[in-house]
């Protein structure tokens, strides 16, 4: 019959073994997850936590691939219980800003950011993402500071050189936004939204020929890039290129048949080519556009009232 001690150091030695096992499915996950298996990894995150784990780092995982799948409220909980489990998790935190922000609750994802950068004050994503979020909250200056911390703590972060180059754009700094993204293209050759807006850029500051060559090659890179295709539609209508301009825009409605702004600048086009009856097609198309979003919106707010 076994002792008193006996008995404990068995507990131990199994207590210990279920650990170790605990442990060895939490890696194998991670491992999964980082070599983009998200399937069989998130059976390992959710099969762990059905079995009582309480580890942070499962949690924050977790919830990154419920994100990935547009499982949002879900992404949140989970989220929150990293954070519950381990409140210096800077991961969670910034995991959980995005997380907010997509929601819409733009607040709570600046706390988050800003938690998260408290924690780890040299966390480059946090600081990038709470740029994007100022931006959208129309705090410009402070975006700003933002993405210049960012690239501050790492020069070579393409993303916050070219979300620098969208603020520089939006605050009227043309020349100083080219300088972003022309270095963030020189960083990342593929980065596609780098390239078409170096191409309006270029062509606000009248660089038409470069424009060109920019957007062209986001389309080359993109070729289903909607605003690429308008984009270059105005670059060659500037040109005088009238017809290559229509058929520039015939392939942005083309991708996109409800985009307004490529039928109003088509329908200008096609006046300007003498093509009258085709421009009035536009015309109606807007039209037709327009109403049904009215009527949409019109429904929504009925259901709303009547819920």
């Amino acid at each position: 019959m076994k002792g008193f001690g006996d008995v404990y150091k068995f507990e131990k030695k199994k207590n210990k073994k279920s650990r170790f096992a605990r442990e060895k499915i939490i890696n194998q996950a991670i491992h999964l997850h980082l070599n983009g298996n998200i399937l069989e990894a998130a059976k390992h995150y959710k099969y762990i936590i059905n079995q009582g784990c309480n580890d942070h780092r499962v949690f924050s995982n977790y919830g990154a691939i419920l994100q990935g799948q547009g499982k949002l409220e879900e992404a949140e909980k989970s989220y929150r219980k990293a954070i519950e489990l381990n409140p210096n998790y800077a991961d969670a935190q910034s995991n959980l800003g995005v997380m907010l922000h997509d929601l819409g609750k733009l607040k709570e994802a600046e706390k988050s950011y800003r938690k998260a950068i408290e924690l780890k004050p040299d966390y480059v994503e946090a600081h990038c993402n709470l740029g994007n979020l100022l931006k959208d909250l129309g705090k410009l200056k402070e975006a700003e500071k933002s993405y210049r911390k960012a690239i501050e703590l790492n020069p070579d972060y393409a993303n916050a050189q070219s979300n620098l180059g969208v603020m520089l754009h939006d605050l009227g700094k043309l020349k100083e936004a080219e300088k972003s993204y022309r270095k963030a293209i020189e960083l990342k050759p593929d980065f596609v939204e780098a390239h078409s807006n170096l191409g309006s850029i270029l062509r606000k500051l009248g660089k038409l020929e470069d424009a060109e060559i920019s957007t062209r090659k986001a389309i080359e890179l993109k070729p289903d890039f909607v605003e690429a295709h308008s984009n270059l539609g105005r670059i060659l209508r500037t040109f005088g290129k009238l017809e290559e301009a229509e058929k520039s825009y015939r392939k942005a409605i083309e991708l996109n048949p409800d985009f307004v702004e490529a039928h109003s600048n088509l329908g200008s086009i096609l006046r300007e080519l003498g093509k009258l009856e085709d421009a009035r097609i536009c015309s109606e198309k807007i039209m037709d556009i327009r109403s049904w979003s009215i009527l949409g919106s019109y429904s929504f707010n009925n259901q709303l009232k009547l819920d």
